[in-house]
């Protein structure tokens, strides 16, 4: 009888291990920071179920990484996919880049009900994973409008209770666009108000700052206060020196983020590889005249007087620019006019016929304006600031990006290339950080963070979101003057245990979900 269970025993220990896919003979960089070792991954049911030397395991998928970097699946800490994941949600630009994970409603832009957009997501099925913060230019929207003026008591108090409803139904946070309308109307102490709110439940505060160009240190201080206040963690959203007159200034806003760690807040920052940003045609005009709505944008555009106001103020800015001409302004996407992709504002008043003036350049701006605006690109920022930035070892990279419609309009590269960037160019070819650490910073730095607890490592019982390149090879393609490519050198990514790219290519696969944030 002995003799017959030992039997059974090494029957059972011998009998092969079966799993849905089994991915073999990987360099695995866990999403640590540490070194990469060789090892096999076993998945089924979305999750990492054994990691290892698995010589004795089968499965109804074999991959054979061939001694690429198998590594977790990017989180990409700030997008803005809102709208667009209904058209496209196979978010292939994201894919393609490894992107498993996206956190959207940044910059203080979302959807006001959570709860429904996340229902919402979870119907749709997108191809990655998403987490939502809770905007307060929407909130303060759908409380008061865009008018510029404190809130009574008791609209602070629905704002309250709308951030509690989003935190209660899975937000990971409260965002802030504080150059944006209405946001920008909002005095310190409203923010610090709802952040505690957020903090309540354990949230995140991602700010897009009231300034990233000459008054780059007294937004840092806000949002650094706010944090303090409120007693919650603290992102710091796309960190960046804009305009010509602040190069080189990362040296003194790098310090202030290291040292409100060193006294114990938990701050961190992301950043996108890029020296230029991108945003709306109206971040060019004074805040102030945006307020109100279109009508009273126009309506105020209309009067001589405002309009001589509005062009001298962008004149000024563009003398604090050391510039003669608007050049830096490049045309993204304008519906009113698609021929004028892609041409800066410079070359958009030379095509009208013109003077070759920056005062009519600036008119240009108002009459775009009048015409509904337009998404721009904005070259302006210091390689050098950026690589000073990148070495900042709390510091994530981040797209900054919607899903993006493939061949529509001229948009900003980071939409197509962030993490292949960093790891081809800044890792591979300028060595500015390690490939471990690049690593470290796309998938557990972001998932720590924000709190996706079974995110951003390999390990046994983790989700199977996972990619696979090749790191002598991989590269972004997308550039500004031909955006529209994607990043290559990924030869898989799976999202919860599903293969969504099979050797380079799409598979049409979305099996993403929304990410909602336990209450604690």
């Amino acid at each position: 009888m002995r003799l017959l269970v030992i039997f059974l025993l090494l029957c059972g220990t011998a009998k092969a291990q079966q799993a849905e896919i089994l991915i073999k003979n990987g360099r695995i960089l866990d999403g640590t920071g540490n070194s990469w070792y060789y090892g096999d991954i076993a998945i089924s049911n979305g999750k990492i179920v054994r990691i290892g030397s698995l010589g004795k395991w089968t499965a109804n998928r074999i991959i054979d990484a061939q001694q690429k970097i198998v590594a977790p699946g990017f989180i990409d800490v700030h997008t803005h996919i809102e709208k667009d994941e209904k058209k496209h949600p196979e978010a292939a630009n994201f894919i393609y880049d490894g992107v498993t994970t996206v956190i959207t409603g940044n910059c203080g832009l979302s959807e006001a009900d959570i709860d429904a957009y996340l229902s919402m997501v979870d119907s749709l099925r997108t191809s990655v994973n998403v987490a939502a913060l809770i905007g307060h230019n929407d909130v303060r929207k759908a409380v008061m409008g865009t008018v510029k003026r404190d809130p009574t008591e008791a609209e602070m108090l629905q704002m309250e209770q709308l951030v509690e409803k989003a935190m209660k139904s899975g937000a990971v946070g409260m965002s802030t666009g504080l150059i944006y309308i209405p946001g920008t109307y909002s005095k310190t102490e409203e923010v610090v108000r709802l952040a505690k709110v957020t903090a309540k439940y354990q949230g995140v505060y991602a700010s897009h700052m009231r300034d990233e160009g000459d008054s780059v240190v007294q937004a840092i201080e806000e949002a650094l206060y706010i944090g303090k206040e409120a007693g919650l963690p603290v992102q710091i959203s796309h960190f960046k020196l804009s305009g010509q007159q602040n190069w080189g200034r990362s040296k003194e806003t790098i310090p202030m983020v290291m040292q409100a760690r060193q006294q114990g807040l938990d701050v961190t920052i992301d950043q996108y590889p890029y020296t230029a940003s991108s945003t709306s045609l109206s971040t060019l005009l004074p805040d102030w005249v945006l307020a109100d709505g279109r009508d009273s944008i126009n309506a105020r555009l209309k009067n001589p007087k405002i309009r001589e106001e509005v062009k001298q103020y962008m004149l000024q800015k563009l003398a604090k620019r050391k510039l003669q001409h608007f050049s830096y302004p490049v045309v993204a996407y304008f519906e009113a006019d698609t021929t004028l992709n892609g041409k800066s504002i410079e070359q958009v008043n030379l095509s009208k016929g013109n003077p070759h003036t920056a005062v009519s350049e600036a008119e240009v701006i108002i009459q775009m304006m009048e015409q509904g605006g337009a998404g721009m690109v904005f070259h302006g920022m210091s390689e050098d600031d950026v690589k000073t930035i990148m070495q900042y070892p709390f510091n994530m990279f981040a797209s900054d990006a919607s899903i993006r419609i493939y061949q529509q309009g001229n948009p900003h590269p980071r939409g197509y290339g962030t993490n292949a960037r960093v790891l081809g160019k800044y890792v591979r070819e300028e060595k500015v950080i390690e490939l471990e650490e690049a690593i470290r910073r796309m998938t557990s730095l972001p998932a720590t963070k924000f709190r996706l607890k079974d995110r951003g490592l390999l390990l046994e019982g983790m989700a199977a979101d996972i990619v696979i390149f090749d790191e002598k090879t991989v590269i972004d393609r997308s550039t500004f003057d031909q955006p529209h490519q994607y990043s290559s050198g990924f030869s898989y990514v799976l999202v919860n245990g599903q293969i969504t790219v099979n050797e380079g290519q799409h598979t049409g696969v979305r099996a993403g979900k929304a990410l909602r944030k336990s209450i604690e």
